[in-house]
């Protein structure tokens, strides 16, 4: 029996539609197989418009300045959206839990699996594991993707390598450029004063 399928593919999967929004219905249904989900989904008239909610409500989560709103947040999202947990069989993936309801339209689902996979994720491996792009603290830097770390010494700060780079580049820059009203000038010429001679520099 699985214990979690609501691992960590749960909350990379937000944070890969926060990043790249998919154009259509497909192409949200496309990326939930990509992170492992095998389930069929209840199709609805507004499947993308209800699915771009959920993915906005989980970035209020993302955006938390302190572990205690970040918690209060997901609790309350957790009220709503999870359901009393049951086991299930389905698709032959074995018996495992699900935390939601009978309903399966795909933002009902995805809302769900998101928070829980969140849940998990923050108290297992820390509160403070779910960031945007560090490079996009920049002035004037493009990047609001989001960071979900998964790195064993819980230190990702980046989207990619390019940002990581674009960022230390430009940390780079700012220790080599000379402090604001400083001058690499040598100053003013001094004469050298040499016994019996006078010279100057």
């Amino acid at each position: 029996m699985q214990l979690n399928p609501y691992g960590e593919y749960a909350v990379l999967l937000a944070a890969s539609l926060a990043n790249d929004w998919p154009a259509d219905r497909n192409g949200i249904e496309a990326r939930t197989r990509e992170f492992g989900m095998t389930m069929g989904f209840t199709e609805t008239d507004n499947d993308l418009g209800d699915t771009r909610n959920v993915i906005d409500e989980w970035l209020s989560i993302v955006d938390a300045e302190t572990p205690e709103e970040r918690a209060r947040t997901l609790n309350a999202v957790m009220m709503s959206a999870a359901a009393y947990p049951r086991l299930v069989d389905h698709d032959d993936e074995g018996w495992h839990l699900h935390y939601r309801d009978e309903n399966q339209s795909l933002a009902h689902v995805l809302r769900a699996v998101i928070c829980v996979g969140t849940a998990l994720h923050l108290t297992t491996r820390g509160m403070h594991r779910l960031r945007r792009c560090a490079a996009g603290h920049a002035p004037g830097d493009p990047c609001t993707n989001v960071v979900v770390d998964v790195t064993r010494n819980g230190r990702q700060r980046y989207c990619s390598v390019r940002c990581a780079n674009r960022d230390a580049v430009r940390r780079h820059r700012a220790k080599s450029r000379p402090a604001e009203g400083g001058h690499r000038s040598r100053g003013p010429t001094q004469e050298v004063r040499v016994p019996g001679r006078r010279l100057s520099p």
